[in-house]
């Protein structure tokens, strides 16, 4: 057995040049996985950050929000220096939805963007977050009520737990609804099947004209222009049926019936087969008719969904004895010009004449011509529509009648 001799120098020598070649081999292929760093300052923050690494094929979410200006982590959050995504991604807000409700104001707010001042129009956030799109108080309250668990139908509770202390309609506080406390079980199941509409809640599983995201994403990112990374001010109707055009709720059994027709043309999709409804009203889109403050709230807490729109066929065509509101633009900052700005369908101008609504708010997208008619572009489809006021014509139109059943009777659409 021969003993044990030491390794030759040049024995060794040639072992430590084989690991460090077998080192510096590895990490060339580890470092060869991984695009170079790609970095931008963004205007907002100036500080660097390393995102595009990895997303630089991402379209821009929208003209209001450059990359350049806003860079990723402003609104995302994410370890800005990360080049792994792990670690880049431990600390997003919200996954990858920032506008969820609740990091909305981290992620959205400050005073120049969606959480400022109301007279500027800036309090988007705390409106949303009010609204009976957030709060689905109306429903939980009927139900409530319907079902014996409240003597009246005062609003108690909400989806979330929220606090009004200024709002106008005298309701200053809302609880967050439970169902698991309510002793009557059609009340639990309501809980368990009716509560996947309002923007806190994720939407109900299967079929994908159900897809939304949540908070401010619910509207403002279509699912269904098939691209996830958009912001748009341009909201299709069928963006809107996600929640209000799936089916119905039986009362009796507390569960959710969907549509079983398929809808093959516009009217049919726009509208359920029971439906009556004009032709203005299936060919528009829902945001050329209801306001912001209907849709996002108007900053108070409601207690339904009839408290806070308003509205009517008049508001566009007037009445016999009285023409609709106008405003001639005279003020270079009036919010108008920024909501067209937002989303350029029209070239509104100063001088221009807009129909305004009784609360104030401007039908921006639709202006007055020099023959006293109104011109109509869509806010989502971009079509220009031309109509006159009802003032002057042979419509027999009861002035003190403006829901839309009464249109029905002579304006209804047969299928």
């Amino acid at each position: 057995m021969q003993p044990n001799r030491p390794l030759s120098f040049d024995f060794r020598l040639t072992l430590a040049a084989g690991f460090l070649l077998l080192a510096l081999a590895l990490a060339w292929r580890q470092d060869s996985n991984h695009p170079q760093p790609v970095s931008l300052t963004p205007s907002l923050t100036g500080q660097p950050e390393y995102c595009l690494t990895c997303h630089s094929n991402l379209p821009e979410i929208s003209p209001s929000h450059p990359v350049a200006a806003f860079g990723c982590v402003l609104c995302h959050g994410g370890e800005r220096l990360a080049l792994t995504a792990d670690l880049a991604h431990s600390s997003m807000r919200g996954g990858v939805n920032p506008s969820d409700l609740r990091v909305a104001e981290q992620s959205c707010g400050g005073s120049e963007c969606h959480s400022g001042a109301s007279a500027t129009g800036r309090d988007h956030i705390q409106r949303v977050q009010t609204s009976i799109q957030s709060t689905y108080t109306g429903a939980i309250t009927n139900v409530r009520y319907t079902f014996g668990a409240q003597p009246d139908q005062t609003p108690h509770f909400g989806s979330i737990d929220i606090r009004d202390l200024t709002s106008k309609t005298g309701i200053t506080t809302l609880e967050a609804f439970n169902p698991g406390l309510e002793s009557n079980p059609l009340l639990q199941k309501f809980g368990e099947n009716c509560l996947t509409c309002h923007l806190n809640a994720t939407p109900r599983e299967g079929q994908p004209a159900y897809a939304r995201q949540t908070g401010c994403a619910a509207c403002h990112s279509p699912a269904t222009q098939g691209e996830q990374h958009t912001l748009t001010t341009a909201i299709p109707y069928n963006q809107c049926n996600t929640c209000h055009n799936r089916g119905n709720y039986d009362l009796r059994t507390m569960t959710f019936v969907e549509r079983s027709d398929q809808p093959s043309q516009r009217s049919d999709d726009y509208y359920q087969p029971i439906a009556e409804f004009t032709q203005c009203e299936y060919t528009l889109d829902c945001i050329d008719c209801h306001t912001r403050a209907e849709v996002m709230g108007d900053g108070d807490l409601h207690a339904n969904q009839a408290s806070i729109q308003y509205l009517q066929c008049k508001t566009c065509h007037g009445t016999q004895t009285e023409p609709p509101l106008t405003k001639t633009l005279t003020d270079p900052n009036d919010i108008a010009f920024r909501m067209a700005f937002l989303n350029p369908v029209i070239d509104l101008k100063l001088g221009d004449t807009i129909i305004v609504t009784e609360q104030g708010e401007p039908l921006w997208n639709v202006r007055q011509r020099s023959d006293g008619n109104f011109e109509m572009v869509g806010k989502a489809s971009k079509q220009f529509f031309t109509f006159r006021p009802v003032m002057g014509t042979a419509c027999e139109q009861n002035p003190q009648e403006q829901e839309s059943q009464y249109c029905h009777k002579c304006h209804a659409i047969k299928r």
